[in-house]
């Protein structure tokens, strides 16, 4: 047909429409694909009706599939790490860190810490360990040795001679330790009071205090001078890093067990999350969507690039072979059509024409 080739090679006008025209079909292909097939309004029609969470649900609730994941994205740590260590990245972050309390006011946080310590009772908690540090303290063999050698040296030798320091010692002791079992047995004994009224006393006064957040500040700047922080930091990493890799070479290595009862955590409580389901697709739906209408363009181009390069040739001889029957009975059937009409012509104008 003269769609396809020229009849007996002859150039035919409107004929051999198809490689004489392919640049323009590919470029107007493109264009209609990109306009028709890749909207952004269908795409996301289309993506709407995938259950993205579901999938996702019902692959990691598995746990040989999650089990598999987590082995492959083991593999990928030693890498990882030491991608790390090649680009100095752990100095990096620690430096950045550094800068950032260095330009920061910490003494507010340091303040609100304290509030809330005492907010959530914690110092009464502490007040109880002290408690128990000064019973142990004072109840101790070597302690009460060194104190009986202070006492004996205060007192008159008439006393050290008849053991009246010892004497003393004990009543002193008993004394000291009965008060502290009162005060940690009653919650409501007035030295707790006492205590918390001068804590928070203390930590109102701290806070309005502008002699206060100047020996934070300077204690943070001490801190953050000293060379033992940073080689802090790079030993902490060492250590994090030797054992991860010690960790991922093992066939019960702990990191792919953990990470296998996350997936398979996630995958299960997904089931039961309808909402988190909901929102997870929506959220495919809109990556994928605005992906497909930021990309269109480029695979427009790209369809219309590979139709240029089709070989024509080839191409039409595979649309003969497959719709070669088809052809001919479009050719029987303009045949027919032409001579129909040829017919009608001739007689129209034997009826009109004397």
């Amino acid at each position: 047909m003269a769609i396809f080739k020229r009849p007996l090679n002859l150039p035919f006008p409107h004929t051999a429409i198809i490689p004489n025209n392919q640049h323009r079909i590919a470029n107007n292909l493109g264009g209609f694909i990109e306009n028709n097939f890749l909207a952004k309004e269908p795409v996301a029609q289309k993506l709407r009706e995938i259950d993205f969470a579901g999938e996702m649900s019902n692959w990691l609730a598995s746990p040989s599939r999650a089990r598999s994941l987590s082995v492959f994205l083991v593999r990928l740590v030693p890498q990882l790490l030491e991608t790390v260590d090649q680009k100095g990245l752990v100095r990096f972050a620690s430096d950045r860190i550094a800068g950032q309390l260095a330009q920061t006011d910490i003494a507010p946080l340091v303040g609100d810490v304290l509030t809330s310590f005492t907010k959530e009772g914690r110092h009464q908690r502490l007040l109880d360990e002290v408690i128990t540090a000064m019973h142990r303290f004072l109840n101790n063999a070597d302690t009460l040795d060194v104190i009986r050698g202070k006492v004996q040296k205060e007192l008159p030798l008439l006393f050290n001679i008849f053991q009246g320091d010892r004497l003393i010692l004990n009543r002193l002791v008993q004394a000291a330790t009965e008060l502290l079992d009162e005060i940690k047995d009653d919650k409501d004994h007035p030295l707790r009071a006492e205590f918390e009224t001068f804590l928070k006393d203390y930590i109102r006064r701290t806070k309005r205090t502008k002699g206060f957040a100047r020996r934070i500040e300077a204690l943070k700047q001490q801190l953050l001078a000293r060379q033992e922080l940073s080689q802090a930091a790079q030993s902490i990493w060492s250590s994090l890093r030797s054992y991860v890799l010690a960790d991922v070479r093992k066939e019960d290595s702990v990191l792919v067990a953990r990470m296998t009862d996350l997936f398979v955590d996630v995958g299960t409580k997904l089931e039961s999350e309808p909402e988190l389901r909901r929102d997870i697709n929506e959220g495919m739906v809109t990556v994928l969507s605005n992906l497909v209408e930021e990309q269109r363009g480029n695979i427009s181009a790209y369809v219309a690039e590979q139709v240029k390069a089709w070989d024509i040739q080839q191409l039409l001889t595979l649309i003969e072979v497959n719709v070669g029957r088809d052809l001919q009975y479009i050719r029987f059937n303009g045949m027919i059509i032409g001579g129909c009409v040829g017919v009608a012509l001739y007689v129209v104008e034997s009826l009109l024409l004397p």
